[in-house]
């Protein structure tokens, strides 16, 4: 067991304190969240709920589990497209169709398998065994831009900046139609489709969800937008812009086949059946902008990727038909 006395001028909330502490082993909410539920954390000796008030003078005790390797997390060796890396964190360019970490059936190729085959133990744990480093995530069909964290304190920082709207996302998406203004703020709630729990969808409460977009080319029936995400929810522009009625080009999920051929004129529709079969096969979204302050040095970091050759393609087959 570790102890610290409690140095508080006001009451407060325990798991927000030790949080605020920012101790190697403490700094994600899964972990805090584990000990809390494993009575492993203690005030004065005994066994305290995350929401006990703590108050100065307090002796906290609590007990940080061994992070083992998951026995399900194997390292592989599949190349990464590094961006940028130092000891501290690494910036990824990750490719459509590459799940990020183990999950729903999916125990290999993740990139949660290339990053321990290419760091091993120079990863963040932040307390969850099969997503070593991994600070957000991307769906599986949308490539770009992932922040990686090889230490907990730096995992804590970074996911603190994700919560506070310091980080900046931007990315490309192809849409079916456009939206009735060429740039505007999308701000809703989200939450789980009751119909499709695999689906998220508008909701009247559940968690706000903030998008910016920018219209940069239009092509008669498609167009290209920039999406400056604010916060970061599931599936939160596939279902933003299926809301405004422009959806992701390739979604199968918000945007099936049927609904992307039935906006063209009847003439064109074979021909977008050919591009989404044999040139574009997932949603045309890519997180092409990454913009972060460095926790040890303080400087503000930006990065780009530019579109992937799937993208550009499409873009160039929709010019050359309308």
């Amino acid at each position: 067991m570790m102890q610290i006395i409690c140095e508080a001028r006001q009451p407060e909330r325990i798991d927000r304190y030790l949080s605020n502490l920012r101790i190697d082993g403490l700094h994600s909410r899964s972990c805090l969240e584990k000990l809390f539920t494993d009575k492993k954390i203690l005030v004065n000796g005994k066994a305290v709920k995350k929401s006990f008030q703590v108050q100065n003078n307090d002796v906290i005790e609590y007990e940080v589990p061994i992070i083992e390797p998951s026995q399900d997390l194997k390292p592989e060796d599949i190349p990464l497209d590094i961006v940028y890396e130092d000891e501290f964190l690494a910036v990824i360019n990750k490719p459509a169709g590459m799940v990020v970490h183990p999950g729903a059936g999916v125990y290999s190729g993740t990139l949660a398998n290339a990053l321990v085959h290419k760091y091993g133990t120079g990863l963040s744990s932040a307390g969850e065994y099969q997503r070593p480093g991994i600070v957000h995530r991307l769906d599986k069909d949308t490539s770009g831009l992932l922040l990686i964290a090889r230490q907990d304190k730096i995992h804590y920082l970074l996911s603190e900046q994700f919560q506070k709207r310091e980080v900046s996302k931007k990315y490309l998406a192809i849409t079916t139609g456009f939206p009735e203004n060429p740039e505007g703020e999308i701000k809703t709630f989200i939450d789980r489709n009751p119909q499709n729990r695999k689906k998220m969808a508008i909701a009247k409460e559940g968690r706000q969800a903030i998008s910016i977009y920018k219209v940069l080319e239009y092509y008669e029936y498609f167009a290209l937008l920039e999406i400056d995400l604010k916060t970061g929810r599931t599936h939160q522009i596939r279902v933003h812009l299926e809301h405004i009625n422009c959806p992701v080009l390739g979604d199968s999920l918000y945007n099936n086949q049927k609904r992307t051929m039935n906006s063209v004129p009847i003439e064109y529709r074979k021909r977008i059946k050919f591009l989404l079969t044999s040139h574009l096969r997932r949603q045309a979204l890519h997180a092409w902008k990454l913009g972060f302050i460095h926790p040890i040095t303080g400087e503000r970091l930006e990065f780009s990727v530019e579109m992937p050759s799937d993208m550009k393609k499409a873009i160039d087959y929709i010019k050359q038909l309308f």
